[in-house]
């Protein structure tokens, strides 16, 4: 695929995952919109799984796809909250990644 018509095609994915994490932690940004699998692009999927990712005493969730690229992500918070976050979102039928998240550093 091309790399225009993979970014306008998962900009539009990331942008779904960004109000979804929106509506669950009151802020959130996009990530990823094109992964290269391989020498192609390709957009990000469509799968809208929750992630986490814990370090020292902050937390920050995500929305990512199947292949763990963040399409969304929170900014950080206190573990308590994140992880009471991803278990509301878990309970509300989104399934939980346990991968590991490519995010944007």
């Amino acid at each position: 695929m091309q790399y225009h018509k993979a970014a306008l095609l998962g900009h539009e994915r990331a942008q779904k995952a960004q109000m979804k994490l929106f509506d669950y932690t009151g802020f959130a940004f996009l990530t990823y919109t094109v992964k290269q699998v391989n020498s192609n692009f390709e957009p990000v999927g469509e799968e809208m799984l929750a992630g986490k990712a814990i370090k020292e005493n902050e937390a920050i969730l995500f929305i990512c796809d199947k292949d763990g690229y963040a399409k969304a992500q929170s900014k950080p918070m206190p573990v308590h909250k994140g992880e009471e976050l991803c278990q509301k979102m878990v309970a509300d039928g989104i399934l939980e990644f346990t991968g590991r998240i490519k995010a944007i550093a």
